[in-house]
């Protein structure tokens, strides 16, 4: 069974810090995975106070780009260093974790289409590795180098992986109603659209709100849960919130 996972920029970073690991949040998801012990297991990371920090300085986005090649190699290096925190993290903990570098892997077409080629992944898989991957800066046809975000290249690898479990370990339990209280499933994205409404630091790739559109264009459930919630996700529960576009 193929499982892809995303470590949300909020759980594996001090989001309101430039460039600072939550190192105590990192150990915690590290030891959840290593315990739970997944088969074919794909991690992706978000950007946090690396990634995001740095593009706004830049202003690149998913939508506008930048052809200046130094803020490129920002981007990508800032990204690197929290990449390598998160393998560190995992191998310490006895995870066979391997960086995988999307400005390497992936591109976009002139209309923004993105292709993020699946078969070195699949092979990786194959010899019992786990892949980590991150948002990153990738080069877009006509446009330079735009961002593309963790959230996208997990529903890029979950559909070319036949992936069988999605899930987003986020900041907060779950996607939250007008209250805070977590809404415990999702099938359209207009009944919860008022409630959702931008993060609290500074983040490119469009929030909670751009999670649960990519969640529901998916083809399996997806779950947004908290870090506590790891475990159980990993052990074959729905913790959180229950994203179903299909249902």
């Amino acid at each position: 069974m193929t499982t892809v996972l995303k470590l949300g920029g909020s759980v594996v970073t001090q989001k309101d810090v430039p460039e600072t690991v939550d190192e105590d949040a990192l150990a915690g998801v590290a030891a959840a995975i290593a315990e739970s012990e997944p088969d074919r297991l794909v991690v992706v990371h978000g950007g946090g106070s690396f990634g995001h920090h740095h593009a706004a300085t830049h202003g690149v986005s998913a939508d506008e780009g930048t052809r200046d090649a130094g803020a490129v190699r920002e981007i990508h290096a800032a990204m690197g260093e929290l990449n390598a925190a998160v393998v560190e993290a995992l191998s310490d903990r006895g995870v066979a974790a391997v960086p995988v570098r999307p400005l390497s892997l992936a591109h976009r077409d002139l209309d923004g289409t993105t292709h993020l080629p699946a078969d070195g992944i699949e092979r990786m898989l194959g010899e019992s590795f786990v892949p980590a991957l991150h948002g990153d800066v990738v080069v877009q046809a006509g446009e330079g180098g735009t961002i593309l975000s963790g959230d996208e290249i997990v529903a890029s690898l979950a559909r070319s992986l036949s992936a069988e479990r999605v899930g987003l370990c986020s900041g907060v339990p779950g996607v939250l109603d007008d209250a805070g209280h977590v809404i415990e499933r999702i099938d359209e994205y207009g009944t919860v659209a008022d409630a959702l409404g931008d993060s609290d630091a500074t983040d490119v790739t469009g929030g909670m709100a751009g999670k649960v559109r990519s969640l529901l264009e998916l083809p399996i459930p997806a779950s947004i849960f908290s870090p506590g919630d790891l475990r159980a996700f990993l052990d074959g529960e729905q913790p959180g919130t229950l994203i179903d576009g299909n249902a």
